[in-house]
């Protein structure tokens, strides 16, 4: 499956900021341009969501930032949601993993030391301390 959007990044003054603060003026994205065309199993975008690192290059209904954490127990990073899916690659511990997704036990997220996207056990990830 191929994602492809029609948008560019055009950098625009933000009209609300009176940039009285020192600091510069917020960006904005115009949604003109070429198509992007991305492979959803390197970049962490699907029809529904996808990683707000990308909104420059592709439109989706949601973006969400990424929330690293780390393999605690070594698993395979699988195609699908469904724990019978392929493997796409193994992670081991101490692996980063930056999900963008939890559901049912499950995981969404990009595997950047392996450059792949794909879904692990939920349980095999840290947990920030309380």
């Amino acid at each position: 499956m191929t994602i492809s959007a029609n948008l560019s990044a055009t950098p625009r003054p933000n009209p609300h900021d009176s940039g009285s603060s020192g600091t510069p003026p917020r960006r904005s994205f115009a949604l003109s341009g070429q198509s992007v065309e991305l492979d959803p199993r390197t970049h962490a975008v699907r029809r529904d969501l996808a990683d707000i690192r990308l909104a420059d290059r592709v439109f989706a209904p949601h973006y969400a930032s990424c929330v690293q954490r780390v393999v605690i127990s070594a698993t395979g990073l699988r195609e699908d949601a469904d724990p019978e899916s392929a493997v796409l690659t193994d992670l081991k511990t101490g692996d980063v993993f930056e999900v963008l997704e939890f559901v049912k036990g499950r995981a969404w997220g990009r595997a950047p030391g392996a450059g792949l996207v794909g879904y692990v056990d939920a349980d095999t990830l840290s947990w920030p301390a309380a």
